[in-house]
């Protein structure tokens, strides 16, 4: 995904594609077949202390277990650990291990290993390292009892340990030079070195000896890498695929019309993200009055409609409908009113209108920028473009742009907090802070379950009212299956798990 994080860049943006030779899906009972599968991004490493989720989920599922689950029905479910519980103040988690698993190179699973991959992580070259930004001591106090204490509560936590933070990998293989090309997990499956071409296609191979055979569904997985999505189409309509991320909604029809089930999520957002509401880069951007201008600025049905056909729901805050919250009045807080936002730039100073800078990306479509440039100059905001090619992320988050138009995923209430508005938020680059906003912050980190849950409530009001971001939709988020396959969609990333992907036997 286009550069520093492309967890975000890409499994947010909803651009995995799944394309390849389908194999075949007669299974037998406790798997069997070839499952085929595709993406538009490779895995940078195999290592898990370099490991990102998102698009790259899949590599990763396939040889390594994480020590918790994110079920399909959005709970937190036990995987490698069996249990766990927090002391009184939730400053420290205590996990309880599985003692019937073995790594691939006959290793055991152990609270030590757990605790290095833990410690690897956190000093890691992850994009995602900061999970575990808050982890003072990880400590094995029982040979599968592991006990991690945090500087402060990290409502949030147990969601990391279902994504890269939680995986487990032999430490037998910490020291090895191939590690970033030969991974030693307990997963389902094995990658197999011989067949798999870096950069272009992945083949693994049933793990005999797996602890857990009920989420092995086929014998042999092949995850391959296309580059253009149009390869992903075409291989849909020759049947050369078993599941198909769609990087749009432009042919759901014609999909269906194949024999094609379409399996949907909402996990994104698109819309602007007004990083300098300080006005440290851009003055206009610290005034409120701008930033609420800009999100009466556009026609948000006829943005979804033009660029999603339709396949999703308009909204003016980033958190999701599952979220603690979400209040549904809040998704038409900003009217289409471009009378209205002229009117608020005349009363911030700017009647003769502004200049904005930024990026713009191929990845997110030229109709895109298009549309957006139309809607501001319509309110006197002209727009001047920089094309950063593949650094579009990294460009954003230098921070080189006042604001940027983004696809970002919704997570948990806690998780979106630390993603995107806390000051050391990684989408918050210009570190912008409210004392408001930290006080909301701090009732969600430190208050029980009903004052978590009211100071979301509030903080997301704040949010719409100061116009922190101008969302514009919550995208679907389309994943096509063959007739020989189903699939449950997780509420928490783009792409379903592996586990979820099974035969219709």
């Amino acid at each position: 995904m286009l550069g520093k994080r492309s967890t975000v860049s890409l499994a947010v943006a909803g651009l995995l594609v799944a394309a390849g030779c389908g194999g075949d899906t007669e299974a037998s009972e406790g798997g069997g077949g070839t499952l085929t599968l595709g993406a538009i991004v490779a895995p940078a490493t195999f290592d898990p202390s370099g490991s990102e989720w998102g698009n790259r989920a899949p590599y990763y599922q396939a040889v390594f277990d994480t020590l918790l689950l994110a079920g399909s029905s959005g709970e937190i479910e036990p995987f490698l650990a069996t249990d766990w519980s927090y002391n009184d103040d939730g400053t420290e988690l205590t996990l309880t291990l599985r003692e019937d698993v073995e790594f691939t190179d006959g290793s055991a699973l152990t609270a030590e290993v757990v605790k290095q991959n833990l410690e690897r992580f956190q000093t890691g070259d992850s994009p995602d390292a900061g999970y575990l930004a808050g982890v003072e001591e990880i400590e094995a106090v029982a040979e599968h009892t592991v006990e991690i204490r945090m500087a402060a509560p990290d409502p949030a936590f147990l969601n990391y340990l279902t994504r890269d933070a939680g995986l487990v990998a032999s430490a037998e293989s910490f020291d090895s030079p191939d590690i970033d090309t030969h991974p030693i997990g307990s997963g389902p499956y094995l990658l197999d070195p011989g067949a798999t071409v870096t950069g272009t296609s992945y083949v693994y191979t049933r793990n005999p000896d797996y602890w857990n055979p009920d989420v092995q569904h086929y014998d042999e997985l092949i995850i391959r890498v296309f580059e253009e999505p149009t390869a992903a189409l075409n291989a849909l309509r020759a049947g050369e695929a078993n599941g198909v991320k769609l990087v749009n909604n432009d042919n759901l029809a014609e999909v269906e019309a194949a024999g094609w089930t379409i399996e949907a999520n909402e996990l994104d957002f698109h819309g602007l993200l007004l990083l300098d509401r300080e006005g440290t880069m851009n003055e206009a951007l610290g005034d409120v009055r701008v930033r609420q201008a800009l999100n009466y600025a556009f026609d948000r049905e006829a943005m979804l409609t033009a660029l999603q056909d339709g396949n999703g729901n308009i909204t003016t805050q980033v958190f999701p409908p599952a979220s603690e919250a979400f209040d549904p009045e809040l998704d038409s807080a900003y009217p289409y009113d471009p009378e209205r936002a002229r009117e608020l730039l005349d009363e911030a100073g700017y009647a003769d209108g502004l200049t904005l800078s930024m990026p713009t990306s191929a990845v997110l479509g030229s109709t895109t920028f298009t549309l957006v440039e139309q809607q501001l100059t319509d309110i006197g905001v002209t727009v001047e473009y920089t094309d950063p090619g593949s650094d579009y992320i990294a460009e954003l988050l230098a921070p080189n742009f006042p604001l940027a138009y983004m696809a970002l995923e919704q997570n948990p209430d806690w998780q979106l907090a630390q993603f995107m508005i806390a000051p050391s938020a990684v989408f918050n680059p210009f570190g912008a802070e409210d004392p408001a906003i930290d006080s909301f912050l701090e009732r969600i980190q430190f208050g029980d379950e009903q004052e978590q849950a009211v100071a979301a409530r509030e903080l997301n009001a704040y949010l719409v009212e100061q116009a922190w971001f101008a969302p514009l939709y919550r995208v679907q988020g389309s994943y096509a299956v063959d007739p020989d396959t189903t699939v449950e969609m997780l509420p928490t990333n783009a792409y379903p798990s592996i586990y979820d992907i099974r035969p219709n036997s």
